[in-house]
């Protein structure tokens, strides 16, 4: 009985595995990708930056711009530094909005930010780009919607972006490729009084 089971389990693989190969086999384009990681669980960057260790990885380049992060030392950031001509990591933010209290500055110091973005993504040497918190940005009105909107729609064909932040405006999510909202179920901080950790949140 126990060998009639695993004859059939392998055969019962190999019909999974045959169908597999099929639907891989009828991908065929390539293409520079949209992908939003939104949604209020944990995550957002940290996957983001995934994608950019994998695509470092394949000895391709990648520029980071964070539009909120930039007044603590990350941890990426020291490991992406060691790696300077695979990856130009710009953590241009001065922090979250309620710690700056000035929207001027807030609204000028986004604008410098989606310059490098836009500059990046012009440069097709740059196989991804990442904007980090464009999301938390566009929410606050910080840029124009519409201009980021046109920027996107105009990216060079194979150049990979990457968006983050909560509540990604709805006219993004329907342009992208790839949409992924991260859910919160549990969360130290706020759950257990946990404070942030070096390595976790940084």
């Amino acid at each position: 009985m126990a060998e009639r089971t695993e004859a059939q389990h392998t055969e019962k693989m190999k019909k999974r595995q045959a169908a597999h190969n099929r639907i891989v086999a009828s991908k065929t384009v390539e293409k520079g990708l949209l992908i939003v990681h939104t949604g209020p669980g944990k995550g957002k960057t940290s996957a983001a930056l995934g994608m950019a260790v994998r695509a470092i990885g394949h000895g391709k380049k990648v520029g980071v711009v964070q539009f909120v992060k930039g007044a603590m030392q990350t941890g990426e950031k020291a490991v992406f530094d060691r790696f300077p001509d695979l990856i130009e990591f710009k953590p241009m933010g001065e922090g979250f909005t309620w710690d700056t209290q000035d929207r001027a500055r807030d609204i000028a110091v986004a604008r410098l930010a989606w310059e490098e973005v836009k500059r990046m993504i012009a440069d097709t040497s740059y196989a991804m780009v990442i904007a980090d918190e464009l999301n938390i940005v566009l929410r606050y009105d910080y840029l124009p919607l519409d201009e980021v909107i046109e920027a996107l729609a105009a990216k060079p064909a194979m150049t990979h972006v990457i968006v983050t932040g909560r509540n990604a405006p709805q006219a993004l999510i329907d342009m992208a490729d790839l949409v992924t909202e991260m859910t919160l179920v549990k969360h130290p901080f706020r759950d257990q009084g946990v404070k942030a950790q070096a390595g976790i949140e940084f």
